[in-house]
């Protein structure tokens, strides 16, 4: 196998030792894309934007794959691919991580955006964001398109066909194929050190965070649930990782598969670049425009108390290594915790209350995802530097 130099680390040697087979699969990951929709995107790129855009959405308008548009053979390979439900999904059985989801809202979007962002960016996932300047030129809206996805995929109804979960989860894989074209033809990507941009192993390992490593840090908040809410939580994610492309020769089974292929995946990734530290410290300071604070004290307040939650829940050592400012995280995961079991207490004891609780917690995750005007498009970048593409 031919490693990419830069996972060529002490890292991968010690994951090696512990678990040579995952280890191995990982980076061996590292130098594949999604074959399917890489050729599929390749095929549009020869279209006009708009034509494309309105094939793949009639496409998207018949998911049981009757009635199919006229389409190169690359696109049509794509959708049957995407149309074909796996023999494992079970959508009744969502159901339950739904609930969950709601009803742990303030420890999810904080898990989400101070710990497995963050921790997804000290990575070479990184390298990507950077050289396109995705987070750098728009990234209030690609935080908000992160978030609005997530919301989707755990609505009712959001991962059937047609749902808005499963087609923003298919739009993103999309997304990846057209970065990884542009990417392709670019000077500043360099294959042989970092291997295939948004490659299956960096996606593989982005949705272990989303899913179990995000369950991980809700629990240090305080949510409480069910191991079949946990089940269902971590099925959702793994139907919506499938619907991005991931192959299941990476993709995780179950909450303790997905922890150990993210703690090896983690030891064979490099050690935090100056991408990384630059992606982190913009996605905290980001975080006030996301939910719509404009006033600049307020935003920094709410900043370094980001900061303080991020560093609580990612550890000393990693937040030093992405030159988090030094400040003390005394008392700030129990206060989670007390604001927790107050919730609950709420919930159980003062309904009203709740209800009021609930709306406004609703009302804020919904605030801080992006709602394009004509519903979900399939506008695809056609620059591979976020400041000169086209909006998508």
């Amino acid at each position: 196998m031919d490693i990419p130099t830069d996972y060529d680390n002490p890292g991968y040697a010690r994951a090696l030792a512990l678990e040579p087979e995952m280890a191995n699969n990982y980076v061996a990951h590292t130098t594949i894309g999604d074959p399917l929709a890489d050729a599929a995107v390749e095929a549009l790129s020869k279209m006009k934007r708009s034509e494309s855009n309105r094939l793949v959405s009639a496409y998207m308008s018949v998911p049981d794959g009757r009635e199919r548009p006229e389409a190169p053979p690359e696109v049509h390979a794509l959708f049957d691919d995407v149309l074909t439900p796996p023999d494992w999904l079970d959508l009744p059985a969502l159901t339950p991580g739904i609930h969950m989801f709601h009803r742990n809202r303030k420890m999810v979007v904080a898990g989400m955006l101070a710990g497995v962002l963050v921790e997804g960016f000290s990575t070479n996932i990184s390298e990507s964001f950077f050289v396109t300047g995705r987070l750098r030129d728009q990234g209030v809206r690609r935080l908000q398109q992160n978030n609005r996805h997530m919301v989707e995929i755990f609505l009712p109804g959001g991962m059937g066909p047609q749902g808005d979960g499963w087609r923003l989860s298919f739009r993103i894989r999309l997304v990846h194929a057209q970065v990884r074209y542009l990417l392709k033809n670019s000077r500043d990507w360099d294959v042989g050190a970092l291997g295939v941009p948004l490659s299956a192993a960096h996606v593989g390992y982005a949705i272990t965070a989303f899913s179990a490593r995000l369950l991980k840090h809700m629990r240090s908040l305080g949510a409480k649930f069910s191991q079949e809410e946990a089940a269902s939580f971590m099925a959702t994610w793994r139907y919506s990782g499938l619907l991005m492309g991931i192959p299941e020769s990476i993709l995780f089974d179950g909450e303790e598969d997905a922890l150990r292929l993210y703690e090896i995946g983690t030891m064979c990734e490099p050690e935090p670049s100056t991408s990384s530290i630059v992606l982190a410290n913009s996605l905290v300071n980001s975080a006030p425009l996301v939910v719509g604070i404009d006033d600049p004290a307020e935003g920094q307040k709410l900043s370094q108390y980001v900061y303080k939650v991020s560093r609580s829940l990612i550890g000393d050592s990693l937040a030093d290594s992405l030159n988090y400012p030094k400040q003390s995280t005394f008392g700030v995961l129990p206060w989670f915790r007390v604001q927790a079991r107050y919730d609950r207490f709420t919930l159980r004891f003062l309904p009203k209350i709740a209800r009021k609780s609930n709306i406004s917690n609703f009302t804020t995750l919904m605030s801080g995802s992006w709602y394009h005007e004509d519903g979900i498009t399939y506008d695809l970048p056609d620059h591979v530097y976020a400041e000169e593409s086209s909006q998508w």
